[in-house]
């Protein structure tokens, strides 16, 4: 038997991505160059801490805040949790009803062009504005801000449905529908994976935004939560709070996407 010929790579292959190691140091050199230059401003420059607080500073506020007890007005564990909790139920909810709904207009054309135009008109609404309303209707509690990151998160599903849906090749519905298939079959093996992409899109999304509508519906009206102790440090010039309510929110956008990445590279087929 003769020895087997050594295969020559694949020149495709040659060409592959940069290592992760090397694509997360960029990332940790670019996260220190900002923090140098951070603290370069803040504690060889003369700029004031009212403007801008020096790190160690915002450091002490966060070591300060997680450390505190869950029941201390200031403990960034309560307010944190509070404020996650509103954004994730008005992202729940806001996704399914933007999914279904959207998946609705672009299933009845003549639904599609009577109620898209009310949609729009309402999402150009300044949530900033309606946001007093709502605590007018119900009061300080947590319905009037997981409200708010519903209307919010609703839009992006709503319009990446709708676009998912009409990406389908209309001859694979076709086909489908030649082979006896049932409306809720063509739905779950044509239209919903064909239609994936553009809503992992609007999840994308719609998971930063959230955070955004709990914020903004804790500016107005709140008993706790991270966008009362913004309004609250802000309001007394601790610009060491401030920055460090800023840092959390930061990370936890990130989180949120992140955990995103991962559910559609789990579920996508």
């Amino acid at each position: 038997m003769s020895e087997l010929a050594p295969q020559t790579p694949d020149p495709a292959l040659t060409l592959a991505a940069p290592p992760k190691w090397r694509e997360r140091g960029m990332s940790l050199a670019i996260f220190v160059i900002l923090l140098g230059t951070w603290w370069a401003i803040t504690n060889l420059g003369s700029v004031p801490a009212y403007v801008i607080p020096k790190p160690q500073d915002v450091a002490r506020w966060l070591w300060v805040g997680f450390t505190v007890p869950l029941n201390h007005p200031t403990s960034l564990w309560y307010h944190t949790g509070v404020t996650m909790w509103e954004a994730f139920l008005g992202f729940v909810i806001g996704s399914v009803l933007g999914i279904v709904m959207g998946f609705g207009l672009a299933r009845w054309a003549t639904a599609e062009r009577v109620l898209y135009p009310y949609v729009v008109a309402f999402q150009a609404l300044p949530k900033v504005a309606i946001a007093p309303l709502f605590v007018v209707w119900f009061g300080f509690g947590i319905e009037g801000k997981v409200l708010i990151v519903v209307i919010i998160t609703f839009f992006p599903l709503l319009v990446n449905s709708i676009a998912g849906y009409h990406a389908v090749e209309p001859e694979r519905i076709d086909l489908a529908r030649v082979c006896n298939a049932s409306e809720f079959q063509t739905f779950w093996h044509i239209i919903l994976p064909s239609a994936a992409p553009f809503i992992f899109a609007g999840l994308h999304m719609a998971a930063v935004i959230s955070l955004l509508g709990a914020i903004v519906g804790e500016f107005v009206g709140a008993r706790a939560g991270l966008g009362l102790l913004l309004l609250q440090y802000n309001n007394s010039m601790q610009m060491g709070g401030v920055f460090a309510i800023l840092i959390i929110l930061g990370a936890l956008g990130f989180i949120l996407n992140y955990a995103m990445q991962k559910l559609e590279a789990r579920l996508s087929y």
